[in-house]
């Protein structure tokens, strides 16, 4: 039988989504799926994706807030914090990727979204693209792929899922 991934949120998910093509007064449906999902054990997201979440004040952060807040998951265990040390070390010493990128890179998310996809065996669902030779900013794909962890985008995950908008 072949394991169902468990899809593991980036902040730019949520935050694309409300404000833009899944607005909470357009497309309640997709809010609803992301609860349905996250029950099944098929969607989760972070503690600090949530932090990010929660800067904004706005209707996104009160959904996170009320509807999905038992689906951030922690990132503070020793094996998750292990894998961001790893990433970590990796991004440093990348020559590729400028100082400032690697600066943002170590402040946000995104090395704890890979840590914990990478022990917990998830597909981080993000909207970045790989590129290879960015330099500007260390992009979530390109950690994926340095560390062997699967990605997708929203569109790839929502039919995976199987879910549907009517």
């Amino acid at each position: 039988m072949v394991e169902k991934p468990v899809y593991l949120l980036d902040t730019d998910i949520f935050i694309s989504a409300a404000r833009s093509y899944y607005a909470f007064d357009v497309a309640p449906g997709f809010w609803q799926a992301l609860i349905e999902q996250a029950r099944n054990g098929r969607v989760l997201s972070i503690d600090r994706v949530k932090d990010e979440i929660m800067r904004g004040k706005d209707d996104l952060a009160k959904w996170a807030k009320e509807k999905f807040k038992n689906w951030f998951v922690l990132t503070a265990d020793e094996q998750v914090i292990s894998s961001y040390r790893g990433i970590m070390t990796w991004v440093e010493a990348e020559n590729q990727y400028f100082d400032p990128a690697k600066e943002e890179f170590a402040n946000n998310a995104d090395g704890w979204l890979v840590a914990y996809a990478a022990v917990y065996r998830c597909t981080v669902t993000t909207n970045e693209k790989f590129e290879p030779n960015i330099q500007r900013r260390v992009k979530i794909p390109n950690v994926c792929r340095e560390f062997n962890v699967p990605y997708v985008d929203t569109f790839e995950m929502l039919r995976s899922l199987g879910i549907r908008l009517g």
